[in-house]
């Protein structure tokens, strides 16, 4: 690993620690930072460039508009609004948590 990102590494080592909860256990970003850098070290930045294409070619643009003909613009409406709902009940759960 070149200089620079060991370096960014242990400051976000630092920062990691500094993301858990009260319990002690693992943040959800702190998780995904601790499985992305697995992977890229596992794996190297060549996988993730294969995957890359490959997710350009499977998916993308094609994929939304046969969702779209398949579901409908209502559906569109419908996750987006029980998502805001989520993202809602959320943020009182973690505003009570803190009183």
């Amino acid at each position: 690993m070149p200089q620079d990102m060991a370096n960014k590494a242990d400051g976000a080592d630092k920062e990691e620690t500094e993301e858990r909860d009260d319990k002690g256990k693992m943040t959800v970003s702190e998780a995904g930072r601790k499985g992305g850098k697995a992977t890229s070290e596992k794996y190297g930045r060549q996988f993730y460039e294969e995957i890359g294409e490959k997710g350009g070619k499977i998916g993308g643009p094609k994929g939304g508009r046969a969702t779209k003909e398949k579901y409908g613009h209502g559906f569109y409406e419908e996750i987006g609004h029980k998502g805001g709902q989520a993202v809602k009940r959320l943020i009182e759960e973690g505003k009570k948590a803190e009183e």
